[in-house]
């Protein structure tokens, strides 16, 4: 796998905390097969989401399904199910790992998609949990959260709320251990999944000893140098991102709640142990590395994986992208030891 930079432990900082590149620092490397995918979408003519009204870019998304992503693998168990959250109904998607059997206590997974709280559901991301369930031999379960505009903030919060609650309160039907369950998302799932982090943390639901920020949106007010940077030439750029905000958040003034914008909390003392990945060329670079240095200033073990030759989305395009498996290997790989040492197992 060519990754950029894998990082385990202390993150490398100079004296200021804003831990971003240069505007005048050319720009990294991209890697042969992201560039061959750059070049193919320049050449489709494809408007960018922002130009597209939300029923567009949902369509215009599940469109490239197909053609990003690889054959679903098998799983040993993969079912539906509807609980009852805030404001009604919200699907779920349970997977169970190859291998494991039904009477297996199982650690779990809540994963929450990402497409900017605007589109994506359980079936963009359904390759990713089978992956992530099989790899990691667990439990995933997927959250099918309401979307903006039509659920603006802070609805798709409280559909993961919900579900975080089921999974937690159900965890002998689902024959999972309540004690070793995580949280992940990527891009918008990831600023969910730090929010759950941290009202699990404050007994606000049941906590996580996990978090698996991919490519994570953790500041609204979308201020980190990076949006100067990551302006064309790639699927998600700074105008990408303020579609999504604009349509997930439209009150400028609620951005800094802690709960839109995890990297504005007081502090991130206590949060679980987390798993943070970027991408060098998105525009949530910056916030996000970021993040995972605010997490290990404040005691919190990280580890950090820096794709400098990426760009954002990379999980949902394997069939074009070759690094994306062992990228998804490295996520379980990860998961697996971070069950482990929470249950005291010799490695």
């Amino acid at each position: 796998m060519n990754a950029g930079i894998i990082h385990f432990g202390p993150l490398s900082l100079s004296s200021s905390e804003n831990l971003v590149l240069s505007k005048r620092t050319p720009m990294p490397a991209v890697h042969p097969d992201t560039q061959a995918l750059l070049t193919l979408i320049r050449k489709s003519g494809r408007p960018p989401y922002e130009v597209l009204s939300p029923l567009e870019a949902r369509r215009a998304y599940a469109a490239g399904r197909a053609l990003l992503q690889p054959a679903p693998v098998e799983v040993a168990e993969l079912r539906d199910v509807t609980i009852m959250g805030k404001a009604g109904e919200v699907p779920l998607r349970l997977y169970r790992g190859v291998d494991t059997s039904a009477a297996d206590v199982l650690p779990c997974l809540l994963y929450l998609h990402g497409g900017g709280w605007v589109f994506g559901d359980i079936d963009s991301h359904d390759g990713v949990c089978r992956r992530l369930a099989n790899d990691a031999r667990c439990c995933v379960v997927a959250v099918d959260y309401r979307l903006a505009p039509e659920h603006p903030f802070p609805a798709a919060i409280e559909d993961c709320m919900a579900a975080l609650a089921w999974v937690a309160g159900s965890a002998g039907a689902l024959h999972i251990d309540a004690a070793q369950i995580a949280v992940a998302g990527d891009s918008a799932g990831g600023n969910l999944a730090a929010v759950l982090a941290l009202m699990g943390r404050d007994g606000t639901v049941p906590p996580s000893m996990f978090q698996a920020l991919l490519y994570p949106v953790v500041d609204l007010t979308m201020s980190a140098e990076s949006y100067e940077r990551i302006t064309e030439g790639v699927p998600v750029t700074a105008k990408t991102m303020r579609y999504f905000v604009d349509h997930y958040l439209p009150d400028v003034a609620q951005r800094t709640d802690w709960r839109a914008s995890p990297l504005r909390a007081p502090n991130l003392h206590e949060a679980p142990p987390a798993l943070v990945l970027t991408c060098g060329h998105d525009p949530l670079c910056d916030e996000a590395r970021q993040y995972a240095w605010r997490l290990e200033r404040d005691g919190v073990r990280v580890v950090t994986l820096h794709l400098s030759d990426q760009v954002h989305g990379i999980l949902t395009m394997g069939k074009v992208i070759g690094a994306t498996d062992g990228i998804l290997a490295f996520i379980a790989a990860v998961l697996r030891d971070a069950w482990r040492t929470a249950a005291g197992a010799a490695p």
